[in-house]
C-alpha cells in the first residue's frame, strides 16, 4: 500500500536531517511548531469559507487563534484524546515558559500551549489528518461555524 506523500516527507527530502526521538523534543519546541499547524489549519478554513477582503480573513482567524479560543477547543477535547494525545497535551500544559501573551490568562495560556504542543506532536508524527479531526470535532462541540 503506498502512503501519502506528507508535507514533513516533502521538506526532509529536500533538507535532509538526522532522525530525531519526537519523545525528546522539549514540549514548548512542539508547541512552537503547533502553533503553525493549527494557523495553517485555521487560515485554510477561513480563505475559504470567509468573504471580502483580507481583513476580514485576518478578524475571523484572530477569533480562533489566541489563547482564549484555544483552551476553550481543548477543554471540549480531552475525552477525545489518546493516552498518548493526553500525556503530550499535559507535557505542553505544565511547561514553564519565561512569559505569557499580553491578553491571556495565565490557565488559558498553559492550555493553549499544551494543544499546540499536541498539534506540533501529531504533525511530527505524521498525523496531520488527526489535527484536522480534532478542530471539527471540538468546533462542532463548541458549536462553531466556520
Amino acid at each position: 500500500m503506498n502512503r501519502t506523500t506528507t508535507l514533513l516527507d516533502v521538506i526532509h527530502s529536500h533538507f535532509p536531517m538526522k532522525e530525531t526521538d519526537i519523545r525528546t523534543l522539549s514540549p514548548l519546541k512542539l508547541a512552537y511548531l503547533g502553533d503553525a499547524v493549527y494557523e495553517i489549519i485555521i487560515r485554510t478554513l477561513t480563505t475559504e469559507e470567509t468573504s471580502g477582503p483580507v481583513k476580514n480573513l485576518h478578524k475571523r482567524a484572530s477569533e480562533l487563534v489566541n489563547a482564549g479560543f484555544q483552551a476553550s477547543l481543548i477543554l471540549a477535547l480531552t475525552d477525545e484524546l489518546t493516552e498518548d494525545e493526553l500525556r503530550v497535551f499535559r507535557r505542553g500544559r505544565n511547561a514553564k515558559t519565561s512569559s505569557v501573551a499580553k491578553h491571556a490568562d495565565i490557565h488559558d495560556y498553559r492550555n493553549a500551549t499544551g494543544l499546540e504542543a499536541l498539534f506540533g506532536y501529531l504533525y511530527l508524527t505524521e498525523n496531520f489528518p488527526r489535527a484536522v479531526e480534532l478542530c471539527r470535532i471540538g468546533f462542532d462541540r463548541l458549536h462553531i461555524n466556520i
